[in-house]
């Protein structure tokens, strides 16, 4: 009888243990899990503020176009107070949409600088809607001329079309400013540096300093390759015997031998494997 009871009790306790272990193990993975998501939410709604401002923008563009068409009927109909009037107000209209949408490009472009949004992509069609207020500003300037020449007198026309090229300009010389830092930017973060040698030239170069990997500042930096971590994922070792000193998490990276039995380290995922170092270390032999 006391035997079946201890039977029982132990079975009971490893149960137990066996629930505690595989509830720790779905916690830890609902911790990932929920930071992923997090991560995703997080993009989806930078996306979905710039989506939400480039509709905006175009939605001013229309408005403008629909201002202009306006414009032209009134200054080919009939003449009058009246006519100037809704001319005056549909030509400041044009300006002040213009200028808003100005404002909107600028806003979306300091957005995408803090943004984890594909910057090259959004980039490109930011650009699109500075090109097409520069193309809008023209326009603005051949209606005015127009109406100059067919002698319709307007009070008022609000700023004049220097001031709003003068202002997109600026809005192109930014734009092209940023273009330029997001491409460097871009750039940076795909910069890594690698080399591999014996543990007597790691030495030499003060990489390896009493057993420890770039632990000092003063480590020979020509002695690295410079590379683009988007375009080199292959890197012949040419030796019978490699270690990577620096830190890269295992499973994004393999040591494969050829058939003269020399190593060559094949990145496999690369945003990972230069995730913890930009730097990487091999020695050989």
């Amino acid at each position: 009888m006391k035997k079946s009871l201890l039977l029982i009790v132990c079975a009971a306790m490893m149960v137990s243990c066996e629930q505690m272990f595989k509830g720790s193990k779905v916690s830890e993975e609902d911790s990932r899990m929920d930071s992923l998501q997090s991560l995703l939410d997080q993009k989806d709604t930078e996306l979905n503020e710039m989506m939400d401002a480039f509709n905006e923008i175009q939605e001013g563009f229309n408005a403008i176009n629909e201002a202009e068409g306006r414009v032209n009927l009134l200054s080919e109909g009939a003449e009058g107070s009246s006519t100037a009037a809704d001319i005056a107000e549909n030509m400041e209209f044009i300006e002040n949409t213009l200028l808003e949408n100005r404002r909107k490009i600028e806003e979306l472009q300091q957005k995408l600088k803090t943004s984890s949004v594909n910057a090259s992509k959004m980039q490109a069609a930011i650009n699109k809607l500075t090109e097409q207020l520069e193309q809008k500003t023209r326009e603005l300037e051949e209606l005015r001329q127009q109406i100059a020449d067919r002698d319709v007198q307007i009070a008022e026309l609000g700023k004049s079309v220097e001031n709003l090229q003068a202002e997109n300009s600026q809005v192109r010389a930014e734009s092209e400013m940023n273009a330029e830092i997001a491409k460097n930017q871009d750039a940076q973060l795909n910069t890594a540096y690698y080399m591999f040698g014996t543990n007597k030239e790691l030495k030499q170069h003060r990489i390896l300093v009493d057993g420890d990997v770039l632990k000092t500042k003063d480590f020979d930096a020509d002695y690295f390759t410079k590379i683009d971590i988007r375009k080199v994922n292959v890197i012949p070792l040419n030796s019978k015997s490699a270690k990577l000193l620096t830190t890269h998490p295992e499973g994004s990276y393999s040591l494969l031998k050829d058939s003269k039995g020399e190593y060559t380290l094949r990145i496999t995922n690369a945003p990972e494997f230069w995730s913890v170092s930009k730097y990487l270390v091999i020695k050989v032999k």
